[in-house]
């Protein structure tokens, strides 16, 4: 996402309605991912990030991913990827692939030993995430906030990636 100011892009400072958003999505989001966070590590001894990586290959095509694209998806940089896939990778949830039209391409992919703690993991997790967010929230209000993020995310270059094929 793109954060330099356009000519005639205000750069006044923030409402009190417009800070109370912004502080609140970010004071939200720390404190439900530091909860989800807990839960997950305290009842499968496994990180909120660990099990996002899980997640995201769990559901992609071939339960595998480039390096590049898992970075992007779980918000980390390509040193803090690798070193989680290392961890991950020895405790035997995930391995590494070659790509084979690039010899400088990694794929991750999930073990059958990370399919089974990830669907151990993920009642926890779908748990933690209706009782502290969903559940708090009517039908109509869930959908004005997924229309409302997409908004936001619309034109995010981390959503696309290269294909390895």
């Amino acid at each position: 996402m793109s954060t330099t100011v356009n000519p005639g892009q205000s750069t006044a400072p923030l409402s009190p309605a417009e800070l109370a958003a912004w502080r609140g999505m970010l004071r939200a989001h720390a404190a439900l991912t530091k909860a989800l966070d807990a839960d997950l590590e305290a009842q499968h001894g496994l990180p909120l990030t660990s099990y996002e990586v899980l997640l995201h290959l769990g559901h992609a095509d071939g339960q595998r991913l480039r390096m590049s694209d898992l970075a992007a998806r779980v918000v980390l940089s390509r040193s803090g990827l690798t070193r989680m896939v290392d961890r991950l990778e020895r405790e035997g949830l995930i391995v590494r692939e070659t790509c084979p039209s690039d010899a400088r391409g990694a794929f991750a992919k999930l073990t059958a030993d990370g399919a089974q703690r990830l669907d151990a993991a993920r009642p926890t997790h779908l748990a933690g995430i209706r009782s502290m967010f969903i559940d708090r929230f009517s039908a109509d209000e869930l959908d004005v906030l997924g229309r409302a993020w997409e908004r936001v995310l619309a034109h995010d270059p981390r959503d696309a990636g290269p294909a390895c094929g």
